[in-house]
C-alpha cells in the first residue's frame, strides 16, 4: 500500500506534467478497460494500481473531477466497471470484459446457491447472501443488521464481506449516506453492496461458465502479463 517513510504516508503517483498522469474519471475507466483490471492502490507489481498513475496531492482532496478516492465511487455507480476487494482481500477495479473469467476461476464454476448445496459456504457466507433474495441493493449497515452480525450477534462481518467479494459474488454498487429519520443525509457515505447478477445479469456474470476455471485463469494470467511482462 503506500510508502511509509519517516512514520508518514507517502503516496505514489505522477505529477500533472507526467503524460501518463491519469487527470479524469472518464480516463481512469478508459485506462481500467485498456488494462483489463487494476487494484486501487499499489501492491507488489509496479505501477499495477490507480495510486501509480494519478497525482497524490488529490487524493482525499474533496476535488470531485480530480481525486481518485471520489472516483472510486463515481465509478461503482456507473456500472462500467466493476468495484470490489478483488485484490488480495483489497479494493480495485475489473473491466466488464475480464469480469466473467473473474467469476468463472473465483467462483470455480459454481453459482452461489450451488455452493451452498455442495456445503461449500460457510453458514454465515449464506446468512448475507440470503439477504440479496428479492433485494437489488443493501447498504453495508442494512445488510449487517439483516444478517445478523448486529451487537451480540455474528462476528467478522468485514471479514465475511471481503470473502464475499473475492469470490465475484458480491460487489459495491454505490457509497451513499445514510438518511436519518426526516430523510435527511447524515456521516461519511457508507458502500452499498449488489450481487454481479443483478447489476449486470445472470447470462453476462455466467459468459464464461462455458470454459474450465483453469482457461480463466490462464486468460486472466496473460491479460497480467501483456502490460506487465516481467509479473512473477
Amino acid at each position: 500500500k503506500m510508502g511509509n517513510e519517516h512514520g508518514e504516508w507517502i503516496m505514489r503517483g505522477l505529477s500533472d506534467s507526467d503524460p501518463r498522469c491519469i487527470k479524469t474519471v472518464d480516463a481512469l475507466i478508459e485506462y481500467i478497460d485498456h488494462v483489463g483490471f487494476l487494484p486501487l492502490f499499489a501492491n507488489g507489481i509496479e505501477g499495477f494500481s490507480v495510486e501509480e498513475h494519478t497525482n497524490p496531492d488529490f487524493w482525499w482532496s474533496g476535488v470531485i473531477e480530480r481525486d481518485p478516492w471520489e472516483w472510486r465511487a463515481i465509478i461503482a455507480r456507473s456500472g462500467k466497471v466493476a468495484y470490489g476487494k478483488f485484490f488480495d482481500k483489497k479494493a480495485g477495479f475489473v473491466s466488464l470484459s475480464m469480469l466473467p473469467h473473474f467469476v468463472n476461476y473465483r467462483r470455480s464454476g459454481y453459482d452461489f446457491d450451488s455452493r451452498a448445496e455442495e456445503g461449500l459456504a460457510s453458514h454465515k457466507c449464506r446468512r448475507i447472501m440470503s439477504c440479496f433474495e428479492g433485494k437489488p441493493e443493501i447498504s453495508s449497515p442494512e445488510l449487517k443488521e439483516l444478517a445478523g452480525f448486529g451487537k451480540g450477534g455474528e462476528k467478522n462481518f468485514e471479514g465475511v464481506l471481503t470473502s464475499l467479494q473475492m469470490e465475484t459474488y458480491l460487489c459495491v454498487r454505490d457509497f451513499r449516506r445514510r438518511l436519518n429519520k426526516k430523510g435527511e443525509p447524515y456521516g461519511w457515505p457508507v458502500a452499498v453492496y449488489s450481487t454481479v447478477e443483478s447489476l449486470w445479469g445472470e447470462e453476462y456474470a455466467m459468459k464464461a461458465y462455458n470454459e474450465s476455471p483453469e482457461k480463466s485463469h490462464e486468460r486472466i494470467i496473460k491479460q497480467i502479463t501483456k502490460f506487465y511482462p516481467n509479473v512473477t
